[in-house]
């Protein structure tokens, strides 16, 4: 059986973590699971390989983790520390100049077409990353860029504050992050998973995120076997909030690996 393979390249915030200037507790931790790149992973299914959000961090994600193929990119939304990477794509077209498709929702895609005007609207820099962006209207299929294996990709609506974002599910994998509220008719896609990777940014209430409280209270409503928690902020120690979270409920950190059915 096809099998969903995940690793978190980041499971940090905005600022990652430790942020600069902090002497607090997290920042000035030595357990690595408290060092937390800006919030990306990638997933390997049937040999296609796709990147959900490509942050400030991709070229350092790319050499830690060794990734030597992308086959696309899911946008959940335009903030930077969730797109200030995609130039950093263009390694993966030096081999393979296949234009390499970024999926993103309307008003993301609107954005980044001025945002990186030079790559989606004018081609004007020499040596450009050949992306295509692609708007997202519902599920849609993932090609692999070498053979012609394809992977189906379901997006999942979601709020962040008052923006409308997405998640995405691949098989019974799904990952949500920026995150504050799952509408009720989104809650039919989150059915019967293996692996949830859900936002929870911090122990007290932030209007575009869930707390750690509300984050497990949203995954005992969507009942994964597995969730585990990104995106968090430099006041969440790993060591001290895991030990207090519900079974089948962990931290994510960087490098994670998880897996899940295709």
């Amino acid at each position: 059986m096809r099998a969903v393979r995940i690793q978190l390249l980041g499971t940090g915030t905005s600022t990652g973590v430790p942020v600069v200037g902090c002497s607090c507790p997290t920042c000035t931790s030595g357990d690595p699971r408290d060092r937390r790149l800006r919030s990306s992973c990638i997933v390997e299914v049937n040999g296609v390989h796709i990147l959900i959000d490509a942050g400030p961090d991709l070229r350092q994600q790319a050499l830690l983790y060794g990734i030597r193929d992308i086959d696309a990119v899911l946008v959940t939304h335009h903030h930077f520390d969730h797109v200030a990477g995609l130039d950093d794509l263009r390694p993966f077209l030096f081999t393979n100049r296949t234009a390499i498709p970024c999926y993103a929702m309307g008003n993301s895609a609107d954005v980044l077409r001025t945002m990186f005007g030079y790559i989606f609207r004018d081609g004007s820099y020499p040596g450009v990353a050949r992306l295509s962006l692609q708007e997202v209207e519902g599920p849609f299929d993932v090609h692999s860029r070498t053979d012609t294996a394809r992977v189906r990709v379901v997006p999942i609506p979601a709020m962040h504050g008052s923006l409308p974002i997405l998640g995405y599910r691949i098989g019974s994998f799904a990952y949500l992050t920026d995150v504050s509220e799952i509408p009720y008719g989104s809650r039919s896609l989150l059915e019967d998973l293996d692996v949830l990777v859900l936002d929870a940014l911090r122990p007290n209430p932030h209007p575009m995120h869930f707390s750690i409280e509300q984050a497990i209270k949203e995954a005992r409503s969507i009942g994964a076997r597995r969730t585990r928690f990104i995106h968090m902020a430099h006041g969440v120690r790993h060591e001290d909030i895991n030990a207090s979270l519900p079974d089948g409920m962990e931290l994510g950190y960087d490098g994670m690996r998880l897996m899940a059915r295709a």
